[in-house]
């Protein structure tokens, strides 16, 4: 009898996009480690070796998708040789890429009472990429002159929370609409922080 060679690596690939398929169809609550163990085509107990449970699971996949995120926008990012550039472009950048399949899924387990403290930090702690990118776009406007800003983390974090605060709205509202909504909203962050 052949016993079937696990690679472990490509075992976790195959069970991680498996089940962000099914979270993205079915949503979390809803997605079973038996519908997971179903599409995989590897048991439970491959599942629970690899992730330990399934909000592990998930909490892999948001990190995954994140620095997806982080690697596409270093690869743009040399476009833009000003910091001022590279604020507009970062704000186009998150609105272009906000909406993933596993948004919803995220927000329906951070709004979930049973949800794992840990795993709640583990998701909040994704927007340390985002505020990562933001901060050092900060930082080159400080060091080249173009910004003139006293508390460094503060302007990341309002910043961070601006942007944040408008990307939800590409679920209600209409995409032209929202880009001159970005665009406003770099100018008047950028008219807070340039040098007169």
């Amino acid at each position: 009898m052949n016993k079937r060679h696990y690679d472990s690596g490509e075992t976790r690939r195959i069970i991680a996009e498996k089940a962000g398929k099914l979270f993205a169809q079915k949503g979390f609550a809803a997605t079973s480690i038996a519908d997971i163990s179903r599409e995989s085509g590897f048991s439970k107990g491959h599942i629970y070796y690899h992730f330990e449970n399934k909000e592990k699971l998930f909490v892999a996949l948001a990190k995954d998708t994140m620095r997806a995120w982080g690697e596409k926008w270093a690869a743009i990012e040399p476009n833009y040789p000003t910091a001022t550039e590279k604020l507009y472009a970062v704000a186009r950048f998150a609105m272009n890429n906000y909406k993933t399949p596993l948004l919803l899924v995220g927000q329906e387990l951070a709004g979930s009472p049973n949800t794992d403290p840990e795993t709640l930090q583990q998701l909040q702690r994704l927007a340390e990429t985002p505020l990562g990118v933001y901060g050092s776009i900060l930082r080159k406007g400080i060091e080249d002159g173009e910004f003139g800003i006293d508390d460094l983390p503060s302007a990341t974090f309002l910043f961070g929370t601006w942007i944040g605060a408008l990307c939800p709205l590409i679920f209600s509202m209409e995409p032209e609409v929202l880009e001159r909504l970005f665009q406003q909203g770099v100018d008047i962050f950028l008219g807070g922080i340039r040098h007169k």
